[in-house]
């Protein structure tokens, strides 16, 4: 039977001979953490069933309902020297849209808070995350071939939070990029909250051919 793009394009997609073909690309789950007023969550490559390697050229976190026990900003760093140090040199930039319940005010803007240059500290996943029963964020995080030793390691980061101002709740988007400036393998990535507690939530890690 022609298939779609055999008859647009007049070509064919070659079929998948091996169970690697069928299985490349495909996202695999590696692990799953849920978060119970933990100060810190790490995942730590050979520890806990986490592969942070060269098994999958990009990573990916998915932050599921996580929830503070203070109202404080959800942050990330990674180490080279299997988690005894969460303090890799960073650069990157950060923009932010947001949108009253109102439906007044709405703005994207750049957020020089959110930026880092050159610096081994926490980076902001997010804005500050209330601590109302319904408050929480969520989002991604990719990391691009952190084993690699040639080049540095990229990140990319989307996440959504329900915040309030002026009486009023509001949706806000964060828009994060940046890299790890090390030519070192990363092999552990760290999460925790500016201050306070991760009270509650799931991380999930996953790896992509």
């Amino acid at each position: 039977m022609a298939t779609y793009s055999s008859i647009k394009y007049n070509f064919t997609p070659p079929a998948a001979t091996t169970s690697a073909q069928v299985g490349a690309g495909a996202m695999t789950l590696i692990t799953s953490v849920d978060a119970s007023s933990d100060s810190t969550i790490s995942f730590v490559d050979g520890a806990s069933s986490v592969v942070l390697d060269n098994t999958y050229k990009t990573y990916i976190f998915k932050f599921i309902n996580i929830h503070p026990s203070a109202h404080a900003v959800f942050s990330f760093n990674g180490s080279t020297d299997a988690g005894s140090n969460y303090n890799v040199t960073k650069t990157s930039s950060a923009t932010s849209a947001y949108h009253p319940e109102g439906g007044g005010g709405a703005s994207y803007y750049y957020i020089e808070s959110g930026d880092l240059a050159q610096s081994t500290g926490f980076q902001f996943l997010s804005g500050a995350v209330y601590t109302d029963n319904d408050a929480n964020m969520g989002g991604i995080l990719y990391i691009f071939n952190p084993s690699d030793t040639t080049f540095v390691t990229h990140f990319l980061a989307d996440t959504q939070r329900m915040d309030y101002a002026g009486g009023q709740g509001y949706t806000n988007r964060w828009l994060l990029a940046g890299y790890f400036n090390t030519t070192s393998a990363v092999d552990a990535i760290q999460f925790k909250m500016n201050s306070g507690n991760i009270d509650a939530g799931t991380i999930k890690l996953y790896g992509i051919a």
